[in-house]
């Protein structure tokens, strides 16, 4: 989860769904998809906030909006939606941005763009615009009305990233000494995509041992169909939402 945002000067009438092209139409192009969201009041007097789910492929799309803080959410039986009571744009416009390349809707006329992203290609994504806008108003006349980011899940770098969730799901009691062991020694200095087959091993091993739990969310109360209050889990709970077709 990652949000960007910055003050009404920004602010677009309007809810469009359309493409930021990188010259899509040549052999080699890119086209970033993008939802528009007005704030339900008063839009332009409202902030923009830029959201972008991120990569390698999480689809801003289909868990910012569907799942998350958008406007609409999917019915139970995917063939509607219904209004979030939490959404984001009760209080300010939103861009939602599916990226990278490759991400959502998003695409890539280049199949390698796929597999090698980074920086350059919006790998730390928000930390690095949010430095070029810090930049820009430093030596611009006109400047953006910058106001701060929030980061959640990071993917900060392969190495790192994989230690802490590997202690983590050990510490929680989700997986063995084995798998954790296992993990260690065949995943920490793999790379997060295109990762070796005994890396994809470990992880196949510690994922039988977590089975359905989402660790993401340890702690949420659960859903059962024997539940009294189901109903408002299925509409409230980030987890089970997950079971929506997007």
């Amino acid at each position: 989860m990652h949000a960007l945002y910055a003050g009404n000067d920004m602010y677009t009438k309007r809810w469009p769904t359309s493409y930021i092209d990188e010259n899509a139409q040549s052999q080699t192009g890119k086209a970033f998809f993008y939802w528009f969201v007005e704030s339900a009041e008063d839009p332009s007097s409202k902030p923009l906030a830029l959201w972008l789910n991120g990569g390698p492929a999480c689809s801003s799309i289909a868990f910012g909006e569907a799942e998350e803080i958008g406007p609409f959410h999917p019915t139970a039986d995917g063939k509607s939606v219904y209004l979030n009571p939490y959404a984001w744009n009760q209080v300010a416009n939103i861009i939602f941005v599916e990226s990278p390349a490759g991400a959502g809707f998003s695409y890539s006329n280049t199949s390698s763009d796929l597999y090698n992203t980074g920086d350059r290609g919006t790998g730390h994504f928000v930390p690095q615009l949010s430095t070029l806008i810090i930049r820009h108003n430093k030596a611009a006349a006109e400047k953006i009305n910058f106001k701060g980011i929030l980061i959640g899940n990071v993917l900060i770098d392969d190495y790192h990233d994989q230690l802490g969730i590997f202690d983590f799901l050990w510490t929680v009691g989700l997986i063995s000494d084995t798998a954790l062991k296992m993990l260690k020694e065949n995943c920490a200095r793999e790379p997060y995509l295109n990762a070796s087959s005994e890396c994809g091993n470990a992880h196949n091993f510690a994922a039988n041992e977590i089975g359905s739990i989402d660790y993401y969310s340890l702690y949420t109360p659960k859903c059962t169909s024997s539940s009294s209050t189901t109903s408002n889990l299925l509409s409230k709970r980030w987890p089970v939402s997950e079971h929506y077709p997007p």
